[in-house]
């Protein structure tokens, strides 16, 4: 089965509402096995050549980025050749990929400890709160705390949540011409899936499917376009 499916024929594809969720979007990971193949996939689909965005040191990863918005992105992430092997599993199930998908997304936050304690208390186990950085190919160097991407629940259904705090945000220097209009996800338990959003106070549509699958639909150079 192809790894992305896309829908050109945009006259034919209503526009979805916006909803509030897409205002809690700051990036989709869109994660592949080689990043320069995610790039190139990503070129075809939306017609928009992702700018690098550099090395994730210590983590074996390395990525390179669309603007989908003034404060959203979707981040082509794979792993970097020029680091060795880390000694935890890549982060988005990285290392058993066999093709590009879309596996993730992160929800904007300014508090993350208060929403992890909120959302314990509420049943929803978000992992602990970790420190992330990397340095652009300009030199700027950027950092980040983040719920733990590897303990969040839901399939990558669930959001795990960032706080860039002072750093530029990422989507300000990624390549543009692409806009996120929609998302939506399927899983085979919605229900216990909204309960986990509905918690988080996240209004992320989620209806039955056969597996696990976020859905966004994208307005770029090539129309409208379906990114799984």
């Amino acid at each position: 089965m192809p790894a992305f499916w896309f829908v050109l024929a945009a006259s034919l594809m209503p526009t979805p509402p916006a909803g509030d969720v897409l205002a809690r979007v700051d990036h989709l990971a869109y994660a592949t096995p080689d990043l320069e193949r995610g790039v190139a996939e990503i070129e075809k689909l939306l017609g928009v050549r992702a700018t690098p965005g550099g090395q994730h040191p210590g983590r074996g990863t390395r990525n390179a980025l669309v603007a989908l918005g003034p404060t959203s992105y979707l981040e082509i992430v794979g792993p970097d050749p020029g680091q060795p092997a880390p000694k935890e599993p890549r982060s988005f199930g990285i290392d058993t990929l066999t093709a590009p998908r879309l596996v993730a997304w992160a929800a904007n936050t300014k508090d993350l400890d208060a929403l992890v304690r909120d959302a314990a208390s509420r049943g929803v186990q978000l992992g602990e709160v970790k420190s992330g950085g990397r340095k652009r190919p300009d030199g700027v160097v950027l950092s980040w705390r983040v719920t733990d991407t590897a303990k969040t629940p839901g399939d990558g259904i669930v959001p795990f949540f960032i706080d860039w705090g002072t750093s530029p945000h990422p989507a300000a220097t990624s390549a543009k011409g692409a806009k996120l209009v929609g998302l939506r996800a399927e899983h085979p338990n919605p229900t216990e899936i909204r309960r986990m959003l509905e918690a988080l106070g996240i209004d992320l549509a989620v209806t039955q499917g056969p597996k696990p699958a976020l859905i966004a639909v994208i307005e770029c150079p090539k129309g409208r376009v379906e990114l799984r």
